[in-house]
């Protein structure tokens, strides 16, 4: 097979492809085959009949006509391949000649495929690059914070006389009716009031309401056969509750952690709020660091794969400021991708199988997928090993670049950039999860 590129538009190529008969003959000879297998012709097991004779019923023809469907996919998959293309289409094929339908078998295959692609650009260089990044400022009200976040895991709830408040807990009963059909029913249902997390006028109807009340208000149906239309809620409040926090006194130390006194809690707290802050610090010199190198790129992008991705995301109800902001965020996103696929190539970033399934597992704890479907999935999992090694390649990149605070000092996330398969340590985004969760993991298990 041979292939050369044309050059349309700067984001336009026609691609022409020939491969000679030679190379078609095992396609051919395998077409042959399979329907020889489809085909009855009386003096002939099926599975038999010799060529001549498929060509003598039926005509050569068809059988060049499936010969040059089933190949002519992976034939454009290899000239892209070849020509080092970034195709963002589907092309445009147009068979320009095929091999013999009569006489002597022979000929070649030619088609020609007009694709939009991404034009090749140049990676800047690494050497020098620096980051700024926000001071880590651990501050009185930040640890206050954090430890009364530690503090309400181990609240206890009182029962109040008085009229429900925002912040109170309300046991609630109750019933959901489209016309006179009870569509639901919840019993004896926590809910804290002012959250908004449940039905759209609830916590308008519950405010000022005392324990043994009755209210009635209507509300719009989310999901389900009912979904859009309004539904009368029938609510019993069961009790009203207020949360009482622990003291933060040495006792509480002793029970919440390994420490004896509240003042060693609370230095343990401002340590981990620092750390934090110091994660925070690498997340935002990754994207920042990123920024800075989309700026120092030239990346042409067709028109046909943004108006693609804008399909996706506005209608005709969509307003045209909101229309022109939706554009560029798409663009962003369009040459982040691109870029980053670059990099990933550029730096053969290579991406284990431990270090992938690792990936893949936390991704779907993160967002609730079943991980077995996922590991099944040989698209999602092609897609995860693409999306591990663009970080990857990003990270050995800020693995390299200075990163100063605005204060102009120096900031070291040398642990959350570490190298894997140098040291065997977590990926990065392990790492931030490791130190975001940190808190919470240990007064689990406490």
């Amino acid at each position: 097979m041979k292939s050369t590129v044309e050059s349309l538009e700067p984001t336009r190529v026609k691609v022409t492809v020939e491969a000679d008969y030679d190379e078609l003959k095992p396609d051919m000879d395998k077409a042959y085959r399979e329907i020889a297998q489809q085909v009855s012709i009386p003096g002939f097991r099926k599975g038999h009949v010799p060529p001549r004779i498929i060509d003598q019923r039926f005509g050569r023809g068809v059988v060049i006509e499936q010969v040059v469907n089933e190949v002519l996919p992976g034939l454009y998959s290899r000239a892209v391949m070849d020509n080092e293309l970034r195709p963002v289409s589907q092309p445009d094929v147009d068979v320009v000649e095929v091999p013999a339908a009569e006489g002597e078998p022979g000929g070649l295959l030619k088609f020609t495929a007009e694709v939009d692609v991404v034009p090749a650009f140049d990676v800047p260089e690494f050497e020098g690059l620096e980051v700024e990044v926000s001071p880590v400022e651990v501050d009185d009200e930040a640890v206050q914070a954090e430890l009364d976040e530690l503090r309400g895991r181990f609240a206890t709830l009182k029962n109040l006389e008085r009229a429900a408040e925002d912040g109170d807990y309300l046991t609630l009963d109750l019933e959901a009716k489209v016309g006179d059909e009870v569509i639901d029913t919840l019993s004896e249902v926590s809910y804290e009031l002012g959250s908004g997390n449940m039905l759209e006028g609830q916590d308008e109807a519950l405010r000022g309401q005392e324990a043994g009340a009755e209210v009635t208000f209507t509300s719009t149906v989310r999901g389900g056969e009912y979904a859009g239309q309004d539904a009368t809620i029938e609510v019993k409040v069961i009790s009203v509750k207020e949360r009482e926090l622990p003291e933060a006194d040495d006792d509480f130390a002793q029970m919440v952690s390994e420490f004896d006194t509240a003042e060693e809690l609370l230095a343990d707290l401002r340590e981990q709020v620092a750390r934090r802050g110091v994660s925070q610090q690498a997340l935002e010199a990754r994207d920042k660091l990123l920024a800075q190198l989309l700026e120092q790129t030239e990346i042409l992008l067709p028109e046909s794969a943004i108006e693609h991705e804008l399909s996706h995301r506005v209608d005709e109800n969509t307003s045209d400021e909101d229309k022109q902001s939706i554009r560029e965020a798409v663009e962003n996103d369009l040459r982040q991708s691109i870029f980053l696929e670059t990099l990933a190539e550029k730096s053969d970033v290579q991406v284990g199988q431990q270090e992938l399934f690792e990936f893949m597992m936390q991704t779907a704890q993160t967002f609730g997928m079943d991980p077995g479907q996922l590991f099944q999935d040989q698209r999602q999992i092609q897609n995860m090993m693409v999306e591990l090694a663009r970080t990857k390649a990003l990270v050995a990149v800020l693995r390299g670049a200075t990163v100063k605070d605005t204060n102009g000092e120096l900031v070291d996330i040398s642990e959350f950039t570490a190298d894997p398969a140098e040291a065997e340590a977590p990926s990065f985004e392990e790492q931030i999860e490791e130190v975001t969760e940190e808190v919470a993991e240990e007064a689990k298990e406490d």
